[in-house]
């Protein structure tokens, strides 16, 4: 068993296409290899959780239902998880929970009996990182377009993409900064003989 209990994924971005102001479910798409990640967690007897920042609630765009819905397509296609979390302030709100302040992590971890240090948090911005390093958990960003290129030198731990997130997390919390780049090895075994 890994000495990781919950890792949390942030939604738009990391698991799911980034859809700014999703209202609509049939917008929500798997991004490449979330089902296999999850499908590994979940065989192993690890939490998984969804934490998002919506807000577009804050700011009328956005109503609580629209959110719940499209977290409901999330966990039809992608789930089941074990908690979800939403913070639906605006960035100047002063809440709590948005990042990178480490509220909403730190109320998902607690909603499974999850303390910080057998936590994980994936995430493709510097805030996410931000508030698992504050939150006391272990933080990996999986950059994505919009990453910045100053978010992705600061972070502790950097994954070319989610499956190897997850693949680096499965038998304890991450080591190393850059942690391995399995995309040769797949390329290698998927490509055509020539």
């Amino acid at each position: 068993m890994s000495p990781v209990k919950t890792v949390l994924f942030d939604r738009d971005g990391t698991l799911v296409e980034d859809v700014p102001n999703n209202a609509d479910p049939d917008r929500v798409r798997p991004v490449e290899g979330a089902r296999e990640a999850l499908g590994l967690l979940r065989r192993r007897g690890i939490r998984t959780g969804v934490v998002t920042e919506q807000p577009g609630v804050a700011g009328g765009l956005l109503t609580d239902a629209d959110v719940r819905r499209v977290n409901h397509r999330v966990e039809e296609l992608l789930g089941p998880f074990d908690v979800f979390a939403v913070c639906p302030h605006g960035p100047d709100d002063g809440c709590h929970c948005r990042r990178p302040r480490p509220g909403m992590l730190l109320w998902a971890g607690g909603r499974v009996c999850t303390g910080p240090d057998d936590l994980v948090v994936v995430g493709s911005t510097a805030a996410g990182a931000q508030a698992a390093r504050r939150a006391g958990a272990h933080g990996i960003l999986v950059p994505n377009g919009h990453t910045r290129p100053e978010e992705t030198a600061r972070a502790d731990h950097v994954a070319p993409d989610l499956l190897t997130a997850v693949r680096a997390v499965l038998d304890g919390p991450p080591k190393g900064r850059v942690l391995a780049d399995e995309r040769p090895i797949r390329k290698a075994f998927t490509a055509d003989p020539e």
